[in-house]
């Protein structure tokens, strides 16, 4: 049998499903389960079925549009508004207009009468539109996987945010650090879950306990500031802090300021790679703040995180190792500018776009999974090079 000859109803014969499930199943669409969707694939390769595009698109009219769900927090963060411009111009490149959607959702029904795909970014495994986008009847493609149930299959562009992690708590401890920190995101996202788990598993890894703080996956400076501040005053020892949110970056730096702590070096200040005022990587003592690389003046230490008096000289205490997650004009603008992951957004939201409308265009399978490359950006917040 040609490829020529194989139809719909052949599939379905050989592989003991209704015809409507052999077309749900090649589709992506529909209540199907794995098994049976692997096994009505693996048959239609066998049989070396093809699907006729042009069939396709006249039983369902085409609307010449894609939805767009981002995260609720999405409009104030900078790597989404990015990631929305950058899947606007490949779906531009096709012919596809990109619709927003509220990120309360709406019924799959509804939604699949007024565009072709979906691109679903980020989803929470908590957040009740998401099922529904899922199991609407069109190809959808997530931007990094969905761990919560879903009916149907779909495609993902991912990034390996494990590796990213991993290589900032490496990098601060190629620095000096010795203590690390991280400020994770809260909720069930994969890249939320992911940080958590590898704060985890790396300091168990490296024999090092790494300080885990959670904060809402879209702080504000103002927050991350606060979290800061309550770390490094219950917890001197900490030597570097890693935040992961979008532009919360500068209230970690805020907060390192008030405490007197110097940030780009480790130890007592003034050096990097692990040079410390007070010997051996200990950290001084509570309460105290040195010069960079002396001993206190008698009877003039300054209360760890109390401002010194106008017109006297500032005291730099232990110092401090400062990365984000997320690079962005909060990092790259900052004072000192802070090492951390370009996760390349705009970059990002092509490759789901794209991976949509390839899928459209039957040039990849529904349930296909692609992978996005990031890079680390070293700068001054860990004594590297800008």
């Amino acid at each position: 049998m040609t490829s020529r000859t194989v139809t719909l109803l052949d599939v379905a014969r050989a592989a003991g499903v209704s015809k409507s499930t052999v077309s749900d199943a090649l589709q992506g669409s529909g209540r199907v389960a794995e098994a049976t969707r692997d096994r009505v694939r693996a048959v239609a390769e066998e049989l070396g079925y093809r699907p006729n595009s042009a069939a396709r698109r006249l039983r369902r009219a085409s609307t010449g549009a894609v939805g767009l769900h981002l995260p609720a927090t999405a409009t104030r963060l900078d790597y989404y508004m990015n990631l929305a411009f950058g899947a606007v111009e490949r779906a531009q490149e096709d012919g596809l207009d990109m619709v927003l959607l509220a990120p309360s959702g709406a019924a799959g029904g509804r939604i699949a009468s007024r565009v072709d795909g979906l691109l679903v970014i980020d989803p929470e495994a908590g957040d009740s539109a998401v099922p529904g986008l899922l199991d609407a009847g069109v190809p959808v493609v997530t931007g990094e996987r969905y761990l919560g149930p879903s009916a149907g299959p779909s495609a993902a562009v991912v990034c390996d945010n494990a590796a990213s992690l991993t290589a900032l708590l490496d990098h601060v401890t190629e620095r000096g650090a010795r203590r690390p920190a991280v400020l994770a995101p809260s909720g069930s996202s994969a890249w939320a879950t992911a940080l958590r788990a590898t704060a985890r598993s790396w300091g168990l890894a490296h024999g090092v306990e790494v300080a885990l703080r959670t904060v809402p996956f879209a702080a504000t400076p103002a927050e991350a500031e606060e979290t800061t501040r309550a770390l490094l005053t219950a917890d001197p020892a900490v030597d570097a802090v890693i935040c992961a949110p979008d532009g919360s970056a500068p209230g970690v730096l805020r907060a390192a300021t008030a405490l007197g702590r110097e940030v780009g070096t480790v130890g007592g200040g003034g050096g990097t790679g692990g040079s410390n005022g007070t010997g051996g990587g200990t950290p001084p003592e509570p309460g105290t703040i040195t010069r960079s690389g002396t001993p206190p003046e008698p009877g003039t230490i300054a209360q760890s995180g109390t401002p010194p008096e106008p017109g006297t000289i500032a005291r730099s205490g232990p110092g401090l190792l400062v990365a984000a997650c997320v690079d962005g004009p909060a990092t790259r603008g900052a004072e000192p500018p802070v090492t951390a992951v370009d996760l390349r957004p705009a970059a990002y939201g092509r490759a789901c776009a794209e991976l949509l409308c390839d899928i459209l265009a039957d040039r990849a399978a529904p349930d296909t999974v692609r992978r996005h490359a990031w890079s680390l950006e070293t700068r001054a917040s860990t004594g590297s090079p800008g």
